[in-house]
């Protein structure tokens, strides 16, 4: 439908944005869009994980760590449809277990 690529298309550019508050709220609107519109989510799950892995490597502290806790959410409201994105997610995750911030090494 017009209204899932364009909800799409917003949560990309929150996504790639260069701004903490766009990429937290690119984050929010991710699991908003996991709970209002799963069919929307799993469609897409691949084209998504390419953005949302951006997140749970990215630099900022706070990004990641809503990023992995965003994940974790996922996961109990998406169960199969991330299977295709999966080995690629636990690689980001992974490299999150190493983290020397409490909050990262906690939500991974």
């Amino acid at each position: 439908t017009v209204e899932g690529r364009e909800s799409l298309q917003k949560l990309y550019h929150l996504l790639e944005a260069k701004g903490f508050q766009a990429l937290m709220e690119g984050v929010a609107l991710l699991l908003d869009l996991c709970k209002t519109s799963p069919q929307l989510i799993s469609t897409n799950i691949v084209q998504i994980y390419y953005y949302f892995v951006l997140r749970i490597n990215d630099t900022h502290k706070k990004v990641k760590q809503q990023a992995l806790e965003v994940l974790a959410e996922m996961i109990g409201l998406l169960e199969d449809v991330l299977n295709p994105v999966m080995i690629r997610l636990v690689g980001g995750i992974t490299k999150n277990l190493n983290s020397k911030d409490p909050g990262v090494h906690a939500a991974a």
